[in-house]
C-alpha cells in the first residue's frame, strides 16, 4: 500500500514527533514550569518507584548516556533531592533513594503532570478518550519489547457493544484478506441481530476471546432444533493468530453443546476459509454437502459440516483463563 511505504511512513513518524513533543511541552527549557527538564523528571521518577536502585539500573532501562546521568545524579545529590549508600549486593555500587525533598519535588511535578493532561483530555468526547488511549496501547504495544504473555487470552460471554464489534470486524477482515464485499457484513449483521433477538441463554452461547484488554475472537453456537446446534462466526483477530484461540473457542462450543443436550453441531462455511476448515476436520466434522454459489462479490464453493456429538471423543484441556 502506498502509504505504507518506508519514507511515508518515516515522514509520518517524524510529523507526529514534533506534534506530541509540542503537545506535552518538553521542548519548553522547563518540563511543566519547573527548573527540571524531562529527563530530569523521568530519573526523579524511576528513583522513586524502585525499592533498590542502582546508576546501572537506570542506564539499563532507560538508555542514558553514562555521562550524562552522573552528572543529574549529582545534581540531584548537591540539591538534596537523593541519597546514596554503599549496595549491601556490591560494594563497589551506590543504592539511590529519594530524600523527604526529593519526594515532595516528584509529588509537585505528578501533580502539575496530571493537571494538565486532564486539561488537554478534557476537550475530548469519551469515545474520544477511549480512541486517544488505545492508539498509545498500540503504539506501545508495536514498538515496545515482547514480553510473553503468562495469560494468553482469556474467554468469557459477550457483553453490550461486542456484536457490533463482531459486525464490523467480519467486515473488514473478510474485505482485506477474501475482497468480499459488504453483502457479506450485512449476513453477519442478520445473524447477530437474529441471536440478540431470540437469545436463548440456556441453549445458546456466544463466546468473546481477549488478550491484553483487547477483544481477538468470537464464536457463536446457536439451536438450530432441539437436537441440533449450529456454529456460527468464528473469528480470529491476524494479531492472536497462532495462540489456539481458533481451536479453544471451538472447543467450547462442542462441550456445551454436549452439556446442554444437543445429539448433532452443523455449521456452513466456504472452502476458501483453509484455516477454520482445518479446525473443524480435526475436531471430527464431516463434510457431507458442497454447493457453488456466487456470494459477497465471488465465486464460492460452501461447505455443510456436522459433527455427531454422542461419539466424538473427549474434549482435550487447552490452556486458559476463562470468564463469565
Amino acid at each position: 500500500m502506498p502509504e505504507s511505504t518506508p519514507d511515508v511512513c518515516i515522514e509520518a513518524v517524524r510529523s507526529f514527533n514534533r506534534f506530541y513533543t509540542k503537545q506535552i511541552g518538553v521542548l519548553q527549557e522547563g518540563l511543566l514550569q519547573s527548573d527540571y527538564s524531562l529527563t530530569e523528571a523521568r530519573v526523579l521518577y524511576e528513583v522513586a518507584h524502585r525499592k533498590i536502585l542502582t546508576a546501572s539500573a537506570i542506564l539499563k532501562d532507560i538508555g542514558l548516556d553514562r555521562g550524562y546521568l552522573s552528572r543529574i545524579l549529582a545534581n540531584f545529590e548537591r540539591r538534596g533531592l537523593i541519597a546514596k549508600k554503599t549496595s549491601k549486593s556490591d560494594s563497589r555500587k551506590s543504592d539511590l533513594s529519594l530524600t523527604a525533598r526529593g519526594g515532595k519535588t516528584l509529588a509537585s511535578l505528578e501533580r502539575r503532570s496530571r493537571k494538565e493532561i486532564a486539561t488537554m483530555l478534557s476537550a475530548l468526547s469519551a469515545p474520544g478518550r477511549y480512541r486517544l488511549v488505545e492508539a498509545m496501547r498500540t503504539i506501545q504495544s508495536l514498538l515496545g519489547p515482547t514480553v510473553e504473555n503468562k495469560v494468553p487470552y482469556t474467554l468469557r460471554s459477550h457483553r453490550p457493544g461486542d456484536i457490533g464489534w463482531i459486525i464490523h470486524r467480519h467486515g473488514v477482515l473478510y474485505s482485506r484478506e477474501y475482497g468480499w464485499d459488504e453483502n457479506f457484513e450485512a449476513l453477519v449483521a442478520e445473524i447477530a441481530a437474529k441471536f440478540i433477538r431470540t437469545f436463548d441463554p440456556k441453549r445458546e452461547r456466544c463466546w468473546i476471546a481477549e488478550r491484553d484488554g483487547r477483544i481477538v475472537g468470537c464464536v457463536f453456537l446457536v439451536k438450530q432444533s432441539s437436537r441440533v446446534a449450529k456454529l456460527r462466526l468464528l473469528l480470529v483477530e491476524p494479531s492472536a493468530r497462532g495462540l489456539g484461540i481458533g481451536k479453544r473457542l471451538v472447543h467450547e462450543c462442542i462441550g456445551f453443546a454436549r452439556e446442554v443436550g444437543y445429539k448433532t453441531m452443523t455449521l456452513w462455511t466456504n472452502d476458501i476459509l483453509h484455516a477454520a476448515r482445518h479446525i473443524y476436520q480435526h475436531e471430527g466434522f464431516r463434510l457431507i454437502k458442497e454447493e457453488r454459489h456466487h456470494s459477497f462479490g465471488h465465486n464460492l464453493v460452501g461447505q455443510n459440516w456436522e459433527l455427531n456429538l454422542q461419539t466424538h471423543k473427549a474434549l482435550r484441556r487447552i490452556p486458559a483463563v476463562r470468564v463469565n
